[in-house]
């Protein structure tokens, strides 16, 4: 008897470890929506859970989920890598823009070490607009097997209605539950339509987060530990007036 009960309690924990909606964390990229041609640019990347204003500090984040890539993607489609510095909680750099149009910032990283019986994969992106609305203000810009896209990010306002896309595998995640983190911690659950889109409205002011993840029923082997399925989530923080 006492040994099924270990058992059990085994068991429980094993889940909890092993279960991202439970362990909650995210990375995710903070920047203005708006820049300015020829000034640089601020990017900081953040992990921890942004409903609770949890940060973790730079010094503590797991595995080798600092080594995550960051590119800029220009309204002309150059791909600019950025290098990134630690500080006491993030990440930070910079970058130039030269050109007018919308600019994509993508961050993804496949972490080194299953977690329970997952392989997490970590993606974020954002959208600057330096002068021009038009150029380059696309969902396909951002390469990213998973990725979220609110077309008018950088005019949001409260009390106005946000559409945005999710996006999943090259194609538009239909009919799939994503997640808008208020300021205050407030969340709210929604469901993408038949064009992967979906919406909400802002009753305040303050950088809102939207969460989309999916899970993928695959077993196979990552850097020598066997894993049975694919978790990957897709971030994007948006800052409404």
């Amino acid at each position: 008897m006492k040994s099924n009960i270990l058992k059990t309690i085994t068991a429980v924990l094993l889940l909890l470890v092993a279960s991202p909606s439970l362990f909650a964390h995210a990375l995710w990229i903070e920047t203005k929506a708006m820049g300015t041609k020829g000034k640089p640019q601020e990017i900081s990347i953040y992990f921890g859970e942004f409903s609770e204003n949890d940060i973790t500090k730079a010094d503590k984040w797991f595995s080798d989920l600092k080594d995550f890539t960051l590119v800029v993607i220009s309204p002309s489609k150059k791909e600019i890598k950025l290098k990134s510095t630690a500080l006491e909680d993030k990440y930070q750099s910079f970058f130039t823009p030269e050109e007018e149009g919308v600019y994509t910032v993508v961050m993804q990283h496949t972490v080194k070490d299953v977690y329970g019986t997952m392989k997490l994969d970590y993606n974020s992106s954002a959208t600057i607009v330096v002068g021009n609305k038009s150029i380059g203000n696309v969902a396909t810009a951002n390469p990213n097997k998973i990725s979220v896209f609110p077309e008018n990010a950088s005019s949001v306002t409260k009390n106005t209605k946000v559409t945005a896309i999710a996006s999943y595998n090259a194609a538009v995640a239909k009919e799939q539950k994503v997640k808008v983190i208020a300021p205050n911690g407030w969340e709210k659950e929604l469901w993408t339509n038949e064009n992967g889109e979906f919406s909400f409205t802002p009753i305040g002011s303050g950088n809102y987060m939207i969460e989309f993840s999916q899970t993928e029923k695959s077993a196979g082997e990552h850097n020598g530990k066997k894993y049975d399925e694919i978790w990957k989530m897709a971030t994007y923080q948006l800052n409404v007036q």
